[in-house]
């Protein structure tokens, strides 16, 4: 049954916390949880596998979807307001969005394993400017199975142009290493 690796997953992030310092990058179709060191992964065109549908309830009661945002580069943060590191690099998140929405980029958070009430007042506070799908299950994350997956918290995932899975950061994503990856899938032809 496909539940209980997940099962385990949300169980580790959960006993876990957040990412950490360490850990290996996991395969396409692992889904154990890693610790992740923010390190930014750009995936060869060739070799990148395509986004699986994501759509949902957002945290303000509208719905999102990444279909929605066809032909535009799309960031997909996976966070919770639980977690040290998503806090840490919400400002990050928040100003890269507002600096490359411009040039086609789009953000999309989802809110991962959290209390509602909780991720609300974490995204009042800092009023990322872009939504989040509650996803307090993680059927989200589980969609991701067998591509790249979402493996820790937080976990950073970018989609090219053609709805790809271009590049991945497990853990609290660098301020430069995201603006400048951005900016690289941003200016594939």
């Amino acid at each position: 049954m496909r539940a209980k690796p997940f099962v385990a997953v949300a169980l580790l992030i959960a006993v876990s916390g957040c990412a950490g310092n360490q850990g290996s990058q996991p395969q396409a179709g692992d889904t154990r949880f890693v610790a992740g060191d923010g390190k930014l992964t750009l995936f060869k065109a060739a070799d990148r596998k395509p986004a699986p549908a994501v759509e949902g309830e957002t945290l303000d009661g509208s719905t999102a979807a990444l279909a929605t945002h066809k032909g535009k580069v799309v960031v997909l943060n996976f966070w919770a307001s639980w977690c040290g590191p998503c806090r840490a690099e919400a400002p990050v998140l928040k100003d890269i969005a507002a600096k490359t929405k411009a040039g086609g980029v789009e953000f999309l958070g989802i809110d991962f394993k959290d209390r509602k009430a909780d991720a609300q007042a974490f995204e009042r506070g800092q009023q990322p400017g872009y939504p989040s799908i509650f996803d307090q299950p993680g059927k989200v994350a589980l969609s991701f199975q067998g591509t790249v997956p979402p493996a820790a918290i937080p976990s950073t995932l970018i989609i090219d142009r053609q709805g790809r899975i271009a590049a991945r950061a497990l853990g609290a994503v660098k301020y430069n290493d995201l603006l400048d990856t951005v900016t690289k899938i941003g200016d594939e032809k």
